[in-house]
């Protein structure tokens, strides 16, 4: 007896492989602007200037905490997906041609009003906790050099 096997299950894997980048790459775009957000801010801070701190190394803090306390259970979850948009968006608000609708849009985003100042907590504290993170673990890093 022989028998024939049938390459369409090398097929299907590649459609789903397919199917699962298409989804995968608009997620990761949403995460990645608001990282480049999150840097753009860290840039400008003044802080981080004056500490002479890494402002890569805040962002990723940042994200990583503030990402932890955000919406959806893990990272591609939609909930997640649709934080950082809104999180994006809340960060750029200043930079808006009208940032008065920007903040009505942004309340419906994030649902109400509350929850809006919810989100702006999170970064908010996100950035104080690794601000004294990484201001701890460079002093740190300076005192094993001497």
């Amino acid at each position: 007896m022989h028998f024939k096997f049938n390459n369409g299950n090398a097929h299907m894997k590649k459609l789903l492989l397919i199917s699962l980048s298409a989804l995968l790459l608009p997620a990761c775009a949403d995460k990645t602007q608001y990282e480049q957000t999150v840097l753009e801010q860290m840039q400008l801070d003044k802080d981080i200037k004056d500490y002479k701190l890494s402002p890569e190394r805040m962002a990723k803090c940042v994200v990583d905490t503030s990402s932890g306390h955000m919406p959806g259970v893990f990272g591609l979850d939609p909930k997640r997906l649709t934080a950082y948009r809104n999180y994006t968006k809340m960060l750029t608000l200043s930079s808006s041609q009208d940032p008065k609708k920007t903040l009505e849009e942004l309340r419906t985003d994030f649902g109400s009003p509350k929850e809006l100042a919810e989100a702006h907590a999170n970064y908010t504290e996100s950035l104080m906790d690794c601000l004294s993170a990484v201001i701890m673990e460079s002093e740190g890093n300076a005192k094993e050099a001497k």
